[in-house]
């Protein structure tokens, strides 16, 4: 099997749009931050290959059916192939904890699916993107990098200070992408970096901090 390609894993609620206490129920509620739907393109357009893993648990709890998630993703792969970019991949859970699934972060069962589907040996070079900790944790659980955005819940992620040793923290997706292309330290970090201060984002990630205001793919239950 190849070795992991450039990759960057995304959670989604908090991260790619505004999140909410009350669930992201329908295609309007969902609102995506302009500045993150810039920075998934610019990956893409510097040879990253993007995927995103989220928990969904409002479809087992009856708040909206799999209809709505499948509604925004395609409304997200469109925002983002319009902006000239690509996700190759996108997996969610639709258990709530109860269901002791394999997939709900922490676990790292949807993070084993895109490394399945993408044909990699393991997601060692990779980069797991998250607001709250089981985003981070699912992703060390596989052998990734992590990076915390304080939009969504990060900011409150990052003041409890819990699980973040190994975990850079950023503004947002924007910054973090900006900081992953125009850094050459970048790619060459081991896999254990110290928490907190990012370099500063430059060029077109300085751009797209100043704009800030394919099929679904469903990992079988376990």
């Amino acid at each position: 099997m190849p070795i992991a390609p450039k990759l960057v894993i995304l959670d989604r609620d908090g991260v790619i749009n505004q999140d909410s206490d009350q669930y992201i129920k329908s295609l309007d509620e969902w609102v995506p931050y302009p500045s993150a739907i810039d920075a998934i393109a610019w990956l893409s357009r510097n040879g990253w290959t993007v995927a995103v893993a989220t928990n969904q648990s409002g479809v087992a709890r009856g708040y909206f059916d799999e209809r709505v998630v499948d509604a925004i993703h395609a409304r997200l792969n469109a925002l983002v192939e319009g902006a000239g970019g690509k996700i190759e991949q996108i997996v969610y859970c639709p258990h709530e904890p109860a269901d002791n699934c394999h997939c709900r972060k922490p676990k790292a069962g949807l993070l084993e699916t895109i490394r399945d589907r993408l044909g990699l040996a393991d997601l060692a070079r990779s980069w797991m993107v998250g607001d709250s900790l089981r985003d981070l944790q699912a992703g060390e659980a596989i052998g990734c990098r992590s990076a915390l955005v304080r939009t969504g819940k990060g900011r409150d992620t990052e003041a409890k200070g819990e699980g973040l040793q190994h975990a850079r923290v950023f503004d947002d997706l924007a910054t973090f992408v900006g900081w992953l292309i125009n850094d050459a330290q970048a790619d060459s970090l081991d896999s254990s970096p110290p928490a907190g201060t990012p370099d500063a984002a430059m060029d077109e990630g300085a751009s797209l901090a100043a704009t800030r205001t394919s099929p679904l793919n469903h990992p079988p239950a376990s």
